[in-house]
């Protein structure tokens, strides 16, 4: 397309008349041009620190895979080893809880006893640390020494949806940037034939899970331009819609196409000034370059025997959790900054023996794997994984109590997360609570600390990152003082 028809030039004429002679040089030099020279050099501009990027640091780590576990896994049968508890079983704990000030959900604040319910699940020592590991993560166990697990984190919410938004966006208010976007708009992309930050959704394989909802405010790039947020591969059929041009569209034709548009979306751009015009057209050219590069990234029947082997037979399966471990490693491998992989089924509040154990087995070898594949790879030195849930569990029953069978209610002041690889002391236990799992007593880590720190490892100062928005610089850590975790840096 070399000309526009006389009825869209009639339109912008009319566009281009309400335009004044500075707004038209300030908008041009920000225009169209320039969100196509981003696309072209992204892996360029996106990358290199310069004077003008105070807030750059010497990176540890260059990519990062976030294994968000929805719904909040039980830290007391997991990774906080509580024996002390066993002795004390069914004990009604509603007055000590009355002395904790710390408000109830309307699911068990009404309940009449609050029996204590111990785990029902071994623990053992493991690593040259000792790290205590529940019987339900034999996979895990088995790579403690490139583990640094968090027993001490913290969280202001105590509801599933503000607690899983402020964890991945820094905020429980909605609109704000989620933690991918920031880091693809600080960093740029790797890799110019595909997005900065994906988001896998795996399929959870138990049905009795009581299964949270979540909303795409998650991955969503908020005040950001909209070419941060996170694009989200789906779990059955193609990954990406549209990946085929329509039959009887041969691929020139559709770069022509494409060039036409962006002819459009300029003369828009030039006459009103919206910068999501610019974002708009970024998305064109990166869902071109996408129909290459997604059947490639796909296509897993390539993967050696050994690979399955690592990850698991369900790693097979589109979809599974094993199967978005094995995508999330070829996705960063490809130069994907940031992969998001949500997991969801973990919030058991009854029936949590059952529950638990079953989502564990969803996740414990391709974990493993994941781990075990980067590090033969090369690439575990800087590639940071993260694992962990939005909040904690109670050490006190939800409902009926029976020696084989208990439930957990949410709890925000303390819960238990796993990082490895890119700048992580592996073989470490940071934090510990008191007898009860319910307070930390030593080296608190609130959600704001945790992404002051995954930030520092990627190479950004958090309190010098930032993004103008209605007036006030906005920031992934906010305006509440936040330290990055030192204790757990190599």
């Amino acid at each position: 397309m070399t000309s526009l028809p006389p009825a869209w030039q009639d339109t912008f004429s009319a566009y281009n008349a309400a335009v004044t002679r500075r707004q038209f040089f300030r908008r041009s030099g920000t225009g169209l041009g320039v969100a196509a020279l981003s696309s072209l050099l992204g892996s360029r501009l996106g990358a290199a620190p310069s004077a003008a990027e105070p807030w750059r640091l010497a990176p540890r780590a260059k990519r990062a895979i976030y294994i968000s576990l929805i719904g909040a896994p039980s830290q007391l049968d997991l990774f906080d080893y509580k024996p002390g508890l066993e002795a004390r079983f069914k004990e009604d704990l509603k007055d000590w809880l009355a002395t904790q000030g710390e408000r109830l959900t309307g699911m068990t604040a009404r309940q009449a006893a609050f029996p204590l319910a111990p785990s029902r699940f071994k623990f053992a020592q493991h690593g040259q640390g000792g790290a205590w590991i529940s019987e339900l993560l034999p996979y895990t166990a088995r790579m403690t020494d490139d583990l640094c697990i968090i027993r001490s984190m913290q969280t202001d919410a105590i509801n599933h949806e503000p607690a899983n938004q402020l964890v991945y966006t820094g905020s429980m208010q909605n609109g704000k940037a989620s933690l991918g976007s920031w880091l693809s708009y600080g960093l740029g992309s790797l890799n110019q034939d595909l997005p900065s930050f994906v988001v896998l959704h795996a399929k959870h394989t138990s049905p009795f899970s009581n299964v949270q909802a979540i909303s795409a405010r998650l991955w969503g790039s908020g005040f950001l331009p909209g070419r941060h947020a996170g694009v989200s591969f789906r779990s059955a059929g193609d990954p990406v819609l549209y990946l085929n041009d329509a039959p009887g569209i041969p691929r020139e034709l559709r770069r022509e196409m494409l060039d036409g548009l962006e002819q459009l979306n300029r003369r828009s751009y030039e006459a009103i000034g919206d910068p999501e015009i610019q974002t708009r057209t970024q998305q064109y050219e990166m869902a071109f370059r996408m129909q290459a590069s997604i059947p490639e990234l796909a296509d897993l029947t390539r993967e050696p025997e050994a690979t399955y082997a690592l990850y698991g037979e369900e790693a097979r399966v589109r979809g599974s959790f094993a199967s978005s471990a094995l995508m999330a490693r070829r996705l960063v491998e490809r130069g994907v900054r940031f992969v998001q992989i949500f997991h969801r089924g973990w919030d058991q509040h009854a029936s949590l023996p059952r529950d638990l154990a079953a989502q564990c087995k969803d996740v414990d070898q391709a974990c493993w794997g994941l781990v075990q594949d980067l590090k033969q790879r090369g690439m575990l030195d800087d590639t940071l994984v993260i694992f962990g849930g939005e909040f904690g569990r109670t050490v006190y029953c939800q409902g009926t109590l029976t020696e084989t069978n208990y439930g957990r209610d949410h709890h925000p002041r303390c819960f238990s997360l796993w990082l490895a690889g890119g700048g992580i002391k592996g073989g470490t236990v940071h934090g510990e609570t008191d007898e009860m799992s319910y307070n930390v007593v030593r080296d608190p880590v609130h959600i704001r600390d945790l992404h002051a720190t995954i930030l520092h490892l990627m190479g950004i100062d958090h309190e010098r990152f930032g993004f103008r928005f209605q007036g006030l610089d906005q920031r992934l850590t906010g305006v509440v003082p936040a330290k990055v975790v030192r204790g757990i840096l190599a």
